[in-house]
Formats: structure tokens, sequence, C-alpha cells
């Protein structure tokens, strides 16, 4: 990489380190609004297409894609799942879950998830906006739900579904030296798809790519 490049890679990440106020100004410019949630088809990788079940038969869910200022920066919310789940044992993830015919939209199942996940409490939420959906091919369309978290939130782990919870600094994930590529074998084939190493944490599959997309949407201003 050449000396300029490099210089311009680690302004741009030392920016994520910013106050919180100064940060979500920018990061609300890259989103959708509360208001204004994504309605287009999202992009498929070419290389995931067969294991997408049709767009129509996806259910509705969504994911809390929690920020928490922690003096040196902005730090994402995660949890890795217990080895009992049925889908997707030990993987990290969001916490987040299917839509509740008794939720009202998808902000309220992510900050709901989230409660019953980690015991977050939803007056430490403030949401900011949406990136784009990501289907699954476990059957779901899931919208990520960006939001502010008060850093005075305590966080539990629901041991039926959550092994742990814990944070990656946003300047991580930002850096594009820190993204990997995954070739994992699914469904008969070996397929690509994305990584982030953290502090022993291998954080891969929908959620590097909802991380990739935050990346690629903030990049874009």
């Amino acid at each position: 990489m050449s000396p300029c490049r490099s210089a311009r890679n680690a302004a741009a990440v030392s920016e994520w380190g910013a106050p919180a106020d100064r940060l979500d100004a920018r990061i609300v410019r890259a989103l959708y609004g509360l208001s204004t949630p994504p309605t287009a088809v999202p992009r498929i990788p070419e290389d995931l297409r067969d294991l997408i079940p049709p767009l129509e038969r996806l259910r509705p869910a969504a994911v809390l894609l929690g920020l928490v200022d922690r003096g040196d920066g902005s730090r994402v919310i995660l949890t890795r799942r217990t080895e009992a789940l049925a889908h997707h044992p030990g993987q990290v993830a969001f916490p987040g879950g299917r839509q509740d015919p008794r939720d009202p939209g998808l902000l309220e199942t992510a900050i709901r998830e989230a409660h019953e996940e980690i015991a977050l409490d939803p007056a430490h939420v403030q949401p900011l906006g949406y990136i784009d959906p990501l289907p699954t091919f476990t059957g779901f369309m899931v919208l990520p739900v960006v939001a502010r978290v008060s850093p005075l939130h305590e966080s539990r782990p629901e041991p039926g579904e959550v092994a742990e919870v814990f944070e990656v600094p946003l300047a991580f994930l930002m850096d594009p030296a820190n993204l990997r590529i995954e070739r994992a074998e699914l469904a008969g084939r070996t397929r690509q798809t994305w990584r982030f190493d953290y502090a022993g944490q291998r954080i891969w599959g929908a959620t590097a790519a909802m991380l990739l997309n935050l990346r690629e949407r903030l990049a874009g201003l």
C-alpha cells in the first residue's frame, strides 16, 4: 500500500474515535431515516443466490446494531450465541430476531429482542436509522437498526440464547485492513463471505456483511 493511501486510511479510521455527538451526525446522514425505512430489493451476492429462498417467502426480522461511547471512541455491541441453539450455534451476532405479531414495526422488534437477549433497557436506546436489509438462507429478511446506546447500560446475557456480550471498536470494523475473505462450505460448495477477527472472536457471515454495509454507506458520504 502506498504511503499516501495508508495516510488516507489512517485519517478515515481515526475519525471513528470522535465523540458520539460529532460521529452520530455523520452516521445519520449515511442511514435510511427512521420514518423512511428501505423498500428496495436488497442486492444478493451471486455466490449466495441459490441459498436464499424466494424473497416473498422471507419472514421479517430485525437486529440492533448498537453503538456505545466508551470515551476512547464508539464500540459496537455484539453477542456470541450459545452452542445449544438450533441455528448458528456459537456464532457472533447482533441481538435480534423475528418480528412478533405484537410488534408495531421492525424498529420495535430490534429493541424488544435486545431487551430479551441481553437485558438492554429500551430507555438506554436512541435509534438513529437503518442500513440495508439482508436476506438470509435461514429464511429471514433482516433489517439492521442502528442505534446509540447509553454507556450507562448494563448487559446481562439470556443464558438460553447468549453465551456472552462483548464490544468491538467501531474504528477496528471500519478499517479495510481488518476485513478478511472467508471461504466456507455451504450446501456442498465453497463460497466466499467476509470475516473480522477481534480478540479471539470470529465475526463472519451475515453479521460481517451488515458491518461491511455500514462501512460502505459511511464511505459513500
